[in-house]
């Protein structure tokens, strides 16, 4: 039975949007989070009536809600779309700021460490994906640097190989993350940020690209996820890994030691599994792991991150970095291992990597040709 709705009783309002695939039409409801008891509620707008009764949901937490944000309800994915009310906008949009995190080609070995820094900041990455840019791109990216006598080198750099985009929000991110970085000068300047860590000069070879301002970071952030890039995936030696929701916010450390092993990420990419899309994927495994449906659910939690790695005999040596299914065991016999260090049980186990040779193709087209049609 849900509970009672108390008309003065603090709650967040948003609308929200799902895509439905058998009516081909996208559903917009109001979605209503009790901050009390973090409870959620949806009312079908369309239809005007209730869809969604009072019901409690321990996944979705009050730092998950933002603009942009795909929220889990029932394993229907619903995007937040707009503020549902003026408390909701006052609450929110002066705390959940958002920038674009974008991690230049001379930093991709750095990669990991840069993402674990989001992460510490106490931000959320709402969006990550890795992008190779064309001259043009580059040239448009980068269109108000058009003049400076390094604009040449910058495109060219930015147009060397893949670059990797990252929606920040959080508490003044726009702020945070520029002070975080440091500016161009402090590539050898401030030894604390990470451009002085990581970039190589003031302008070109400077690890990381934050937004500016407001327009900046909207422009940007829809300039890298609001079009269709070709996939970075090469599709050959290659091995599929799958970051589960649970461990999201250990990306950062599972990226660089995958990086310090030796591997070649190829292809990166967050995105939400719908339930059909996680049977689908994990349907090899049904009647074989007695938690089988509690795997397909955990998919289902929140984003997971889906990665092409790439070495010779990439399925197998990556299966021994992974470590075994069991976090138990692995932290008994092979605590090194990535699932000895990060795993929780069998459901929470890290993250899912190919088991068969054959499947390490089949299972990088799935997730970098299948799933962006």
């Amino acid at each position: 039975m849900s509970a009672k709705t108390n008309a003065s009783e603090p709650r967040y309002t948003f609308f929200v949007e799902w895509f439905d695939k058998q009516a081909d039409l996208i559903r917009r409801y109001q979605l209503t989070y009790f901050l009390r008891d973090q409870m959620v509620e949806m009312y079908d707008i369309k239809n005007r009536r209730m869809f969604l009764k009072r019901a409690a949901f321990g996944h979705i937490q009050s730092e998950d809600l933002y603009l942009g944000a795909i929220l889990n309800v029932y394993s229907r994915q619903v995007k937040i779309v707009e503020y549902g009310d003026v408390f909701t906008r006052n609450e929110l949009e002066g705390k959940k700021s958002r920038t674009l995190a974008l991690v230049k080609p001379d930093a991709y070995p750095h990669l990991g460490k840069i993402i674990k820094e989001i992460y510490k900041m106490n931000f959320i990455i709402a969006q990550m994906r890795m992008v190779k840019m064309t001259k043009a791109d580059a040239e448009e990216f980068f269109a108000a640097e058009k003049g400076q006598p390094y604009f040449a080198d910058l495109v060219a750099h930015m147009t060397s190989d893949v670059v990797t985009a990252l929606e920040v929000v959080g508490d003044s991110a726009i702020h945070a993350w520029q002070a975080r970085i440091g500016a161009t000068e402090e590539t050898a300047g401030n030894p604390h940020t990470l451009r002085a860590q990581y970039g190589a000069d003031k302008d070109v070879k400077n690890a990381i690209h934050g937004s500016k301002s407001i327009m900046d970071a909207r422009n940007e952030i829809e300039f890298f996820f609001d079009r269709k890039w070709p996939t970075t995936a090469i599709f050959n030696n290659c091995t599929c890994a799958v970051i589960r929701p649970h461990a999201i916010k250990d990306t950062g450390d599972i990226i660089d030691r995958i990086l310090s092993e030796g591997f070649e990420i190829s292809a990166f990419q967050m995105q939400a599994l719908s339930t059909v899309a996680a049977e689908e994927f994990l349907e090899v495994y049904k009647g074989v792991l007695p938690e089988y449906h509690d795997i397909v659910e955990q998919m289902c939690a929140g984003p997971v991150v889906a990665m092409e790695i790439r070495q010779e005999n990439a399925v197998e040596t990556f299966r021994k970095l992974v470590g075994p299914h069991d976090p138990e065991i692995a932290r008994h016999l092979r605590p090194d291992t990535l699932r000895g260090q990060f795993g929780v049980d069998r459901v929470q186990n890290t993250l899912h990597c190919s088991d068969l040779p054959e499947d390490g193709l089949l299972e990088c087209e799935y997730f970098f040709k299948m799933l962006q049609q």
